[in-house]
């Protein structure tokens, strides 16, 4: 059965940017994290923050490309030439602000759950916990020699899929 798609996009009409990532920074100091930075990386059109809790270290990314390509989806530029490339920017722009909003609510979210006591931190934020070698634990599993790769993808069929990004 073919997925729908929505009618509208989570924080598409987000406007709160900076003020969201200053939430988040007053969320990770309340939390007690001894640092935190956020880092926008150009080249893989991504927002990171990360941060530092009780010598768990932890990096969470947002593809603000992702968000615009889901957004395209839903709302579709069919316009060409100039309009065209003012419509995408825009498009691109809200994606930016959207990410900061998302950012803030996933780890306003996870932090709640964990000082509630309904999940531990590292079940919260286990795929984000940076390695010794400074790259995430989720990373190191969907690597092509990684637990995922060895554990769920054993067949050659599995892991043409896995590697081509098709759904299995």
């Amino acid at each position: 059965m073919p997925i729908k798609t929505p009618k509208s996009l989570p924080y598409e009409n987000s406007t709160a940017g900076e003020r969201a990532l200053d939430q988040l920074r007053r969320i990770l100091e309340g939390f007690g994290c001894q640092s935190f930075g956020i880092m926008t990386d150009v080249q893989h059109s991504e927002t990171s923050v990360y941060f530092k809790w009780r010598e768990r270290q932890v990096n969470l990314r947002a593809s603000w490309k992702g968000y615009a390509e889901m957004y395209l989806k839903i709302h579709p530029v069919r316009r060409y030439g100039a309009t065209r490339q003012r419509r995408m920017e825009a498009i691109e722009a809200q994606a930016k602000l959207s990410v900061c909003s998302i950012l803030r609510d996933w780890v306003k979210g996870q932090i709640t759950a964990v000082e509630c006591g309904i999940m531990s931190f590292e079940a919260a934020f286990m795929p984000h916990i940076l390695l010794p070698s400074g790259e995430r634990i989720i990373d190191r599993l969907q690597a092509p020699n990684g637990l995922i790769a060895i554990e769920f993808l054993s067949d050659k069929k599995a892991q043409e899929t896995y590697h081509s990004g098709e759904e299995p």
